[in-house]
């Protein structure tokens, strides 16, 4: 059944913990739906604001029933993780992402700020924490839609820094050295090749975007992953591209097939404006984008760390 929750007036910060989206615009819930958050730039000690974007992930994803949680990189500030012993696990995830709706999955990708750090032990702690999900440095999963088991979607977890040719020159990310892009793209091209009658979504995930209205708009690193990963998601008819990395929640719909979502605003913002090629939307507050996906529609709905809903976007299953 869907249904929408209408608040018409404001809810004072005290009442911040109850289970409400605090809004005068519908937050729309389909519990049949496969629902999922995705946040990213986040691991600072639970300061700017990542407490707050973390309570409220806590309440949406228990009003929505969040099958599972995405973070989009830049996990733990400032040069990753030094080991799966490091304090940053427990200072920057474990005690602060503590809502039980929020110990479902998490599929996690790496950002640039986790190659100053040690990568394997984030990949590593897959085998020590339930909910933390890195098998690898990019991978791939199929689901089944929950409102028909019989459809699935596809999910790619991209490692987009080793895909940037400017990290090679960085003597605090040496570990990207160590990988072969022209492999993670000739496996990315084999994986999105899966044709099946039952699959019905195709989505990719990464930390840097193709698009931006931030900063980096017309940074050489974002011009050069446009022009390597575009053709790949627009041949293949991916639906939506997901990051992070600018500090920020937009909506873009570029010429072409594929939606292209930013969410990083976990923590630190930074400004941001309206693309101006496609851009629907953008804003720079601490917050997280909630997707809910049926056979036929992917919604989409910015979420605020006070929990007011900032916009949402229904996008039809193209044929």
């Amino acid at each position: 059944m869907l249904f929408a929750l209408f608040f018409n007036c404001a809810i004072d910060a005290s009442a911040q913990k109850t289970d409400t989206i605090k809004t005068t615009v519908p937050f729309t819930i389909n519990k049949k739906a496969l629902n999922f958050i995705a946040m990213g730039d986040w691991g600072r000690n639970g300061e700017y604001k990542q407490k707050e974007v973390a309570d409220q992930m806590g309440i949406t994803a228990k009003i929505m029933s969040a099958d599972f949680i995405v973070a989009t990189g830049d996990n733990f500030y400032p040069s990753g993780v030094a080991s799966t012993q490091d304090h940053r696990w427990l200072d920057s995830y474990e005690n602060v992402y503590t809502s039980h709706s929020l110990q479902n999955n998490w599929y996690v990708v790496l950002g640039n700020h986790d190659y100053k750090g040690n990568v394997q032990a984030e990949i590593d702690y897959t085998k020590i924490d339930r909910r933390w999900n890195m098998p690898a440095r990019y991978y791939s999963k199929i689901m089944t839609l929950n409102n028909d088991t019989t459809q699935q979607v596809l999910l790619v977890f991209l490692d987009t820094t080793p895909l940037i040719a400017e990290y090679y020159q960085s003597a605090e990310h040496a570990d990207v050295k160590t990988q072969d892009s022209l492999v993670q793209r000739k496996w990315l091209e084999g994986i999105l090749n899966t044709s099946s009658p039952n699959l019905k979504w195709k989505i990719v995930f990464g930390h840097h975007p193709l698009y931006t209205g931030g900063k980096r708009m017309k940074a050489n690193e974002t011009i050069e992953l446009q022009h390597l990963l575009k053709p790949i998601l627009e041949k293949y008819k991916v639906d939506a591209y997901i990051c992070g990395h600018e500090h920020s929640m937009q909506y873009i719909k570029p010429d072409g097939k594929t939606h292209y979502f930013v969410s990083g605003a976990g923590s630190e913002t930074t400004p941001v404006i309206i693309h101006p090629e496609g851009g629907k939307y953008a804003i720079s507050e601490n917050g997280f984008i909630t997707f809910s996906l049926t056979p036929d529609t992917l919604l989409a709905q910015v979420i605020s760390y006070k929990g007011n809903v900032l916009y949402k976007v229904e996008i039809n299953k193209y044929k």
